[in-house]
């Protein structure tokens, strides 16, 4: 019977074992359990702020750039049209629209002003070397204060504010 006793634990060493055990990993105690929680959600909650951050410039950075693609085809576009524009243009200075040629003609103006297409280059206006290009100078029989736009060859294009093409201008200076 000795070996029966050997082999089985006493009941004292069993009770004695679960203690034991607690003792040896000690459990956090609630403040310090919820200090953990409590780091760990405002750790995520910055993580998501980032990620929010993230989307959000992503989201700026592919509405630019489709955008400037759009403006880039708009662009290309009116440049294959300005030899049109420009015809229609001498057509006009000579009275020579006329019926259904001058309705296509206002509709093309519309759409091209509704992209942000701006002509420019008038007789008078101030000579701009961002805008114009003197081709010649021409004098006026009037005096000018300032070197002025005396005839125009050929009209210069805006496009949203960006300068397609200058003006072919002569000029009248001081």
């Amino acid at each position: 019977m000795d070996e029966g006793v050997d082999q089985a634990p006493s009941s004292e060493a069993a009770a004695e074992t679960p203690t034991d055990r607690s003792d040896s990993t000690e459990q956090p105690s609630g403040d310090d359990r919820t200090a953990e929680l409590e780091a760990l959600v405002a750790e995520r909650t910055l993580d998501l702020q980032r990620l929010q951050a993230e989307y959000v410039n992503y989201k700026k950075r592919v509405d630019r750039d489709r955008d400037l693609a759009r403006q880039a085809g708009v662009e290309a576009v009116v440049s294959d049209l300005m030899p049109v524009l420009d015809a229609i243009t001498l057509a006009k200075q000579h009275d020579d629209v006329a019926g259904g040629f001058k309705m296509v003609i206002d509709e093309l103006e519309k759409v091209t002003t509704k992209h942000g297409l701006v002509t420019f280059g008038e007789v008078g206006e101030e000579f701009d070397p961002n805008l114009h290009d003197a081709l010649m100078a021409v004098p006026l029989d009037e005096p000018v204060t300032v070197t002025t736009v005396s005839q125009v060859m050929q009209q210069g294009y805006q496009l949203k504010g960006r300068v397609i093409r200058p003006a072919r201008v002569a000029v009248a200076n001081p």
